[in-house]
C-alpha cells in the first residue's frame, strides 16, 4: 500500500483527555457569501486554528461544520468569540458539546 499511495503516513494516536483536551464541540457555520475569495479566505484562517481537529465544507445549510477540542469551556468560549467568530465570511455560529465519543480513530472499510 505504500508503493501505491494509499498510505498517507504515519502518526501516533494521542489520549486527549491525558494531555487536558478534555472539552469537545462541533460548530456549524453559515457564511455571509459563497464566492470563491470569501470561502478561501474563510478555509485558509481555519486551517491556522490549531484548536479546530477537522474542518469540513457541507452541502446545504449550515456550510461548515468544525469539530473543535479545547481545555474547558472558558476555554471553548474564549476560542469561540475571539476566533471562530472573527474568521472571514462569518455570517452565524451555532454550536452542539459532544457529550460522549462512541466511534473514534476507525480504520477505512477495505
Amino acid at each position: 500500500m505504500e508503493r501505491s499511495g494509499a498510505i498517507s503516513g504515519y502518526r501516533a494516536h494521542l489520549d486527549a483527555n491525558a494531555l487536558g483536551l478534555t472539552f469537545e464541540a462541533l460548530v456549524f457555520v453559515t457564511m455571509r457569501a459563497a464566492d470563491r475569495d470569501t470561502v478561501d479566505a474563510f478555509e485558509q484562517a481555519v486551517a491556522a486554528v490549531p484548536h479546530v481537529l477537522q474542518a469540513q465544507r457541507l452541502f446545504g445549510d449550515p456550510d461548515y461544520l468544525l469539530r473543535v477540542i479545547t481545555r474547558d469551556l472558558p476555554a471553548f468560549q474564549k476560542l469561540y468569540d475571539d476566533r471562530l467568530a472573527t474568521l472571514p465570511g462569518v455570517h452565524r455560529l451555532s454550536s452542539t458539546l459532544v457529550m460522549k465519543s462512541v466511534v473514534e480513530n476507525r480504520p477505512l472499510p477495505l
